[in-house]
């Protein structure tokens, strides 16, 4: 028998939620998203306890968006109720201008690079959220509205892997007149946010319909445990996927790569496809890939016998190179820029993660950014010897300049002539792209 929809959840039944999305280190110091309405709170006061008892501790985060008049006034007393529960919190804000369409998409991709940014600062490699079970029928309504394949129906997974660690989604089949439950039993009031009922938003019209719903077999219940069977069957997707790439792909160190024309065409097009869009990803050093309909022609090219023509898409360029294709990034395309400040640290283009030397290395004014046509054109003129690498590469490289043109191409060991003794000013640089080729991005417990 389930609990019942009020019935307040209690440490042992968190425990059991929790538990298997680990393995935790021990005395694991966790973070908790709170915003101070009833689904974090109750995460937060359930987490708390959870945490102490295996010698760690928990950190609370409150994002404060900026976008409601009093939200300042609400993230302090979500502060204030943390710290009279003896609950350390953390205060974030997101700077910076608004856009004037698509807010709540900006505003959450704003709020999970605060909190990826401070649980990098702080080396804590587990986030909880508090998702719960209608967040995640809600999830699988509005991405069947949009026309999501089974990997956006299979809605939110419990374990989430970032380039920092991993963000933890332990209430995702708890209901939320449970959570509500518990902070009753806690005396606990909470913030209720004027978004969740303004029919604006598309998720506060789902949730007004939810009774509706329920009448027709849609229950919240039912519709989760569908997105849990889409979960597994992008699990395994996303394993077949793996091998494929596995297979197929060279990934080189100057972000470009090399494809087994043969082995992805003899894979399943629903497989080819997924390991299409990894590549261009990949390589391209963007969050997002190309729609379907404009991916459906390439993947249709690669797939027929004969020369590829040269073709561009993702911010990628893909060229024929004997029997396999060398995808490059287009650098026509790169706008990324970067001035060169001393130990500092940056993702450069979503694709290079580069650190400059400390003190007095970097000189005054250097500026990174793409190294581009007439860059690589000088720098062939200083350079004796074929190029180590494919031009189309070396030209979406990054490259340091002043004034003078360009310094330093840290990849190709280049330095302008007359400045090869002084030393580097990029002391590491490592492709870090935004989406890796495989990793684990979707897990099923």
């Amino acid at each position: 028998m389930g609990a019942a929809p009020d019935e307040a959840l209690d440490g042992a039944g968190f425990a059991r939620l929790i538990d298997p999305l680990g393995p935790f280190e021990p005395a694991p110091v966790v973070a908790a998203a709170v915003s101070g309405g009833p689904d974090s709170l109750a995460l937060a006061l359930l987490a708390a306890p959870w945490a102490a008892g295996r010698g760690g501790s928990l950190v609370a985060l409150v994002v404060d968006h900026g976008l409601q008049d009093g939200s300042a006034a609400a993230a302090e007393r979500a502060l204030q109720w943390l710290a009279g529960r003896g609950i350390a919190g953390v205060g974030l804000r997101w700077p910076g201008p608004r856009p004037k369409t698509g807010i709540q998409a900006a505003a959450r991709a704003a709020r999970y690079r605060l909190l990826g940014d401070w649980c990098a600062a702080n080396g804590v490699l587990h986030l909880l959220t508090g998702h719960q079970l209608e967040d995640q029928a809600e999830t699988l309504l509005l991405r069947l509205a949009a026309g999501s394949g089974p990997d956006g129906l299979a809605a939110m997974p419990p374990i989430q892997e970032t380039a920092w660690g991993r963000v933890l989604r332990p209430l995702l089949g708890v209901e939320r007149s449970r959570l509500r439950a518990t902070l009753a039993a806690e005396g606990q009031g909470w913030i209720e946010d004027p978004a969740n009922a303004d029919p604006a938003f598309a998720r506060a019209r789902l949730r007004r319909s939810a009774r509706a719903l329920a009448r027709e077999g849609m229950t919240a219940g039912r519709l989760a445990a569908t997105a849990g069977r889409l979960a597994e069957a992008r699990e395994v997707l996303e394993g077949e996927t793996a091998i494929l790439l596995a297979r197929a792909v060279s990934v080189f160190p100057a972000g470009h790569a090399r494809v087994d024309r043969a082995a992805l065409a003899g894979a399943p097009v629903d497989l080819s496809r997924r390991a299409l869009e990894r590549i261009l990803l990949c390589v391209g050093g963007r969050r997002h890939a190309p729609r379907r309909a404009r991916l459906a022609p390439l993947l249709d090219a690669l797939r027929r016998a004969g020369a590829l023509a040269p073709r561009t898409l993702g911010g990628c360029i893909l060229r024929q190179a004997g029997d396999a294709v060398l995808v490059a990034r287009e650098a026509a395309a790169i706008r990324a820029t970067a001035m060169a400040v001393p130990g500092a640290e940056t993702l450069w283009d979503g694709r290079f993660r580069v650190a400059f030397a400390p003190g007095d290395a970097v000189p005054g004014r250097l500026r990174l950014g793409a190294l581009g046509a007439a860059g690589w054109r000088d720098v062939r003129r200083a350079v004796e010897g074929p190029p180590a690498l494919p031009e189309g590469v070396c030209r979406a490289l990054p490259a340091l300049r002043d004034e003078a043109g360009v310094l330093e191409v840290p990849h190709l060991g280049y330095r302008r002539p007359g400045a090869e003794q002084a030393p580097p000013v990029v002391a590491r640089i490592a492709f870090a792209p935004n989406r890796p080729l495989a990793a684990t991005e979707f897990a099923v417990v």
